[in-house]
């Protein structure tokens, strides 16, 4: 009789093996029988519900970079939920990294658009949230900004050389 509860002990140990194994390579679907008792149902219910809550972050996941990089819905997130400690953490990361992708792109574009209006006087922060811009987002800022700059004199310079030709009448204003 001890022996065979060993060999169904094995059983068990073997079958978590797998399911780990499994689970470590990414198959979500990798789960262990919900009808276990004892020590052994409670390890087959933690494990079933790490993987379950790992297969619904990747969903999350999947989910927000379709609407966000796809669609443009650039106010999307992955909800918290009831995420403790570092599922939280993973969660809050991951939103945070959109913010700080969607913040410098939406300034840059908000620039754009008053540029296009015929607004000279925006330009793109080189701070947020009291932090310097960095790497792309920098030079991306900085171009915008000079581009805006340079726009602005040439526009003053068109509106000087109007102002002297049309208006005071001189020729070959420089």
């Amino acid at each position: 009789m001890a022996t065979r509860a060993a060999a169904a002990e094995e059983l068990d140990i073997d079958l978590l093996l797998q399911t780990l194994v499994a689970f470590r390579a990414g198959d979500f679907s990798a789960r262990l029988p919900e009808n276990w008792t004892g020590v052994s149902g409670k390890i087959a219910d933690a494990l079933n519900g790490a993987i379950a809550r790992n297969e619904g972050f990747s969903r999350e996941m999947s989910r927000l970079r379709r609407v966000v990089g796809e669609e443009g819905r650039l106010n999307q997130r992955i909800p918290t939920g009831a995420a403790e400690g570092g599922w939280s953490w993973s969660i809050q990361s991951v939103n945070d990294l959109v913010d700080d992708l969607v913040r410098p792109n939406s300034e840059t574009a908000r620039v754009i658009t008053a540029v296009a209006s015929g607004d000279l006087s925006q330009t793109v922060p080189l701070e947020v949230d009291g932090a310097p811009l960095q790497g792309q987002f920098a030079r991306t800022a900085k171009t915008v900004n000079t581009m805006v700059s340079q726009l602005s004199s040439f526009s003053s310079e068109v509106t000087r050389v109007a102002r002297e030709v049309g208006t005071e009448g001189r020729q070959g204003g420089e």
